[in-house]
């Protein structure tokens, strides 16, 4: 029995709305965005962009290999700098990770139809992104290996792990959110899964979607479970959005180093992560809109709305920078004057600096409706914002590290190849991941997006 549909939608064709072109009927939607995963192949730029994706995967598979061989001693990590780019790479991609989740579970909460065009790939793009943040502090802790002492599963030494320790809580905190995302992700494949498997010629494509769509037939009791469980992982989704950056931030508040001892970290942090992974998602968008001719899912009013969401999380970003300054000086701590006057005038304050035109003064372009608009500025924005957002981490673990209390254990850091090879390699992981995502499965949520063609159609027929 096929997937059902409601009845007469057939004859339905949607009229030309803020979040959906003109013309587009039930069929159309199907047709169109199964087509990419079943039919359309992979193009010439495809295999150009998956081959650099690979190459970069294999730089990081190569870097590991010799952190494995020879330790962490081939970063440029030392004393006192013992936080280098591991842990910046980390809270970077973690922050990427973010927007996805905001997409799915908070915007489907609040009943956003915009949501509807981008939140798969935004889903996709939080677990991939998760999974290149978790290797990182697994690969800082110098012996990888026994990266299950942090697990309290009972042993006969009767060992637990430190729970006061932020690693501890960072796996927690991580592992919650993959299992939570991967679940919110999964569960709303079903549908199209079932959808590709009816749709598939070859019999061993009718196997693979048949298995992983577990059965769907598209009844009512189908969508009922469906629908039950989709809200509540979005309840669970939404709080983590919260809950996940501010324990990543504990990482550096509960410790007495000048620039980190703040309670201005977590909201700092949350405002941040949204503000990145924003900006990944029009970074991904706006070619994937151009390349597979998705102008009519993917309208003006989405990415004016991204821009809009940047513009507000970055502004809470550069009050951040603000605060953080006038309340070292206002506190009247000698220790954290200094830190604010290293961090401009010191060794790093090209880094500061930098930072702070590409994160705070660039993105005030997005004011302009007409930027807003633009996809390839906000493109070219949206690229600004993640390398003044890798910046900050690096700004805020390092400038804090390498100067400190006392003046004879300073120090400063200087990054080895291995430490970019890692960096851009999990770029490469990042990126075949999506790549792959995008060959296999459907980048474009079809039964949504059949859902806000009916009820498009409905509004304009009544």
């Amino acid at each position: 029995m096929a997937e059902q549909e409601p009845e007469n939608v057939g004859t339905l064709v949607a009229p030309e709305s803020d979040v959906l072109g003109p013309g587009h009927s039930y069929g159309s939607v199907t047709d169109k965005i199964s087509s990419i995963v079943l039919t359309r192949g992979t193009g010439n730029k495809y295999k150009v962009g998956i081959l650099v994706a690979l190459l970069l995967l294999f730089g990081l598979n190569l870097g590991i290999s010799v952190l494995m061989d020879i330790g962490v001693g081939i970063w440029g990590i030392n004393i006192p700098v013992g936080w280098g780019f591991a842990i910046t790479n980390f809270v970077w991609w973690i922050g990427i990770g973010h927007a996805g989740t905001l997409i799915s579970a908070f915007l489907l909460l609040m009943r956003q139809k915009w949501r509807t065009s981008i939140n798969r790939f935004a889903e996709a793009m939080t677990l991939f992104a998760v999974a290149c943040a978790g290797m990182f502090p697994l690969l800082h802790m110098g012996r990888p290996w026994l990266f299950y002492y942090l697990l309290p599963y009972p042993d006969t030494m009767g060992v637990w792990p430190q729970f006061r320790s932020p690693l501890v809580w960072d796996v927690f905190a991580v592992s919650t959110y993959a299992t939570v995302s991967l679940l919110f992700w999964y569960v709303g494949l079903i549908p199209d899964l079932a959808t590709i498997r009816d749709r598939a010629t070859k019999r061993f494509k009718k196997i693979i979607y048949g298995m992983f769509a577990l059965g769907w037939r598209g009844s009512a009791r189908h969508w009922k479970r469906y629908e039950m469980a989709g809200l509540l992982l979005a309840g669970l989704a939404t709080p983590l959005v919260v809950s996940v950056h501010t324990v990543v931030s504990f990482d550096f508040t509960i410790a007495i180093v000048p620039g980190w001892h703040s309670t201005i970290f977590p909201p700092y942090f949350v405002a941040g992560a949204i503000y990145s992974g924003f900006a990944m998602v029009i970074a991904l968008a706006i070619p994937l809109r151009k390349y597979y001719g998705l102008e009519d899912f993917l309208t003006m009013r989405h990415i004016d709305n991204m821009g809009k969401m940047m513009l507000a999380t970055g502004m809470i970003v550069a009050y951040s920078y603000v605060m953080e300054t006038f309340m070292a000086f206002y506190g009247g701590n000698k220790f954290d004057i200094y830190m604010i006057m290293n961090r401009m005038t010191g060794p790093y304050a090209g880094v500061y600096w930098t930072l702070i035109a590409v994160n705070l003064v660039i993105p005030q372009l997005l004011w302009s409706s007409k930027i807003r608009r633009n996809p390839l500025w906000l493109w070219i924005l949206s690229f600004s914002v993640q390398t003044g957002m890798w910046l900050e981490r690096y700004m805020i673990i390092i400038t804090s590290l390498h100067r400190d209390f006392v003046p004879s254990s300073w120090g400063m850091f200087y990054p080895t190849i291995w430490d970019y090879i890692i960096l851009f390699g999990s770029m490469g992981l990042f990126f075949t991941l999506f790549y792959l995502f995008i060959r296999f499965l459907p980048m474009i949520s079809i039964f949504e997006m059949r859902d806000l063609v009916h009820k498009t159609a409905e509004e304009a027929h009544s």
